[in-house]
């Protein structure tokens, strides 16, 4: 049985971190809809995987074919690239010719901000831990981003590219967020909020559960914050974390913003030891619970999705792995909903 950690903060969030502002759902939805392959990505039940959980329903957002690239990360940067196009004025496939956009990112994040460059006339520049597969990287040559290798974890690529940023005059798009450095991943976290918004345009009926999986949190801060703000305080939303990497679930215990570490995670896109300071407020007021999976919990969820006829990967299975790890106070009754965060990666 996989045990839940209590969130204590659910409702009132921690006395040091503000949360962040509402999001606009409207001026999401507006501007995706000038990107390229903008669509709403289907709710799926999936009957196989609620009999092997026991529970009544098993609801899947499956974000694999988000905007052509493969991954729920595509709302984010490419969002807020098109807000700060929309602010240049002129002609958006031009608006941001002459910027340069820099990040780090475990492969998805990347392609969103290099997807969102190539659209609006920037340039992208993407660093990657020796750790992030070459297939990723080749993905990213391919949409016309400079890859550079730096660092063995996806904390020293980002402290690579903000050396970067601030040398070359770049502009740095993290999904991160920490003090002084907050206007873009909000940005970033309010294009996530549009998962959360199909989501309740698309149930017929609220589930019981949600399963929100993590890396640096603002998957998970955006979609709980958007469907607190739908459905008030009914389904029990659980974050997963990588026992690896329990970034949210140790800044819980600790009531502050905690850096840890632990082994390299087959939970790639999730293995973030520092959480994003937003992510974090967000998650401490609307997170029920938290949770942390073994790999081979993570190896078991991604198989039984891909047994149901929805490959993935250890990261985008991460919630159902939970699921079907035994999760505590899920019973014959339960309905849940996890996100199929990404696809697999040979896709």
């Amino acid at each position: 049985m996989t045990q839940v950690f209590v969130n204590p903060y659910r409702g009132r969030g921690l006395p040091d971190l503000q949360p962040t502002p509402g999001g606009r759902a409207r001026a999401v939805a507006s501007l995706l809809a000038q990107c390229p392959r903008h669509e709403q990505t289907p709710l799926r039940d999936v009957p196989a995987l609620a009999e092997m959980a026991g529970a009544a329903r098993v609801t899947i957002k499956d974000e694999r074919g988000r905007m052509g690239l493969g991954s729920f990360k595509a709302l984010g940067a490419a969002y807020a690239i098109a807000r700060e196009a929309a602010a240049a004025g002129g002609a958006l496939p031009t608006a941001l010719t002459g910027r340069t956009y820099v990040t780090a990112s475990a492969g998805n994040h990347g392609l969103s901000v290099a997807a969102g460059a190539r659209i609006f006339g920037a340039a992208a520049v993407i660093y990657l831990a020796d750790t992030v597969p070459e297939s990723f990287a080749a993905r990213l040559r391919g949409m016309g981003a400079q890859v550079v290798r730096a660092g063995a974890d996806y904390e020293a690529s980002m402290v690579a590219a903000g050396h970067s940023a601030k040398a070359q005059g770049w502009t740095l798009l993290s999904d991160g967020s920490w003090p002084g450095y907050v206007d873009l991943p909000f940005r970033v976290m309010e294009g996530y909020r549009q998962i959360a918004t199909e989501i309740v345009g698309q149930m017929t009926d609220r589930p019981t559960h949600v399963l929100l999986q993590a890396g640096v949190g603002g998957l998970a801060a955006a979609v709980a914050a958007e469907l607190r703000l739908a459905w008030g305080d009914g389904p029990q939303m659980i974050v997963v974390e990588p026992e690896a990497a329990p970034a949210l679930i140790d800044s819980i215990r600790a009531g502050r913003v905690v850096v840890t570490s632990g082994p390299v995670s087959a939970m790639g896109r999730l293995d973030c030891k520092t959480p994003s300071m937003l992510a974090l407020a967000d998650l401490a007021r609307d997170a029920d619970g938290f949770v942390t999976l073994t790999e081979e919990e993570a190896a078991t969820g991604a198989e039984a999705v891909a047994a149901a006829g929805l490959p993935s990967t250890p990261s985008g299975a991460a919630g159902v792995a939970a699921l079907l790890a035994g999760l505590d106070g899920i019973n014959a009754e339960s309905h849940v909903l996890c996100i199929l965060s990404e696809g697999p990666e040979n896709a």
